[in-house]
């Protein structure tokens, strides 16, 4: 199966509106380009934003691992950018994805926002 990989061209004066926090990093919200689904939130560095964009794939910051990682890449739960987006006050990115696989959660879940507040029975 082929796969279309788009490679996306930011403007320097973009990159540089982005406001990392004291750690170098920026949350990444990660959406389904199709339904809007909220699929993950991850942080980002700017090597792992610079890796997405050219690429055409999603790289993030393992805070844990402290190191770079490209979604995907022992899972197979690839994600595709189809859109990129700053947020108006340059602190949040979204990425709008084509998710390939499984799902995005690395509990094999599609999105890792499947546990609701909610009483049990209600509704």
């Amino acid at each position: 199966m082929s796969v279309l990989v788009t490679p996306l061209e930011a403007n320097p004066e973009d990159l540089a509106a982005v406001r990392f926090d004291a750690d170098g990093l920026v949350p990444a919200i990660v959406q389904d380009h199709s339904t809007g689904e909220v699929l993950m939130v991850a942080w980002m560095n700017a090597e792992s934003l610079r890796r997405s964009l050219e690429s055409g794939r999603t790289w993030f910051w393992s805070r844990s691992r402290q190191e770079l990682w490209p979604k995907g890449e022992t899972s197979g739960n690839r994600q595709l950018i189809r859109g990129a987006f700053l947020d108006c006050d340059g602190d949040t990115l979204l990425f709008r994805v084509e998710q390939q696989g499984g799902g995005a959660c690395h509990t094999g879940a599609r999105s890792c926002f499947f546990r609701p507040f909610e009483a049990p029975g209600a509704k």
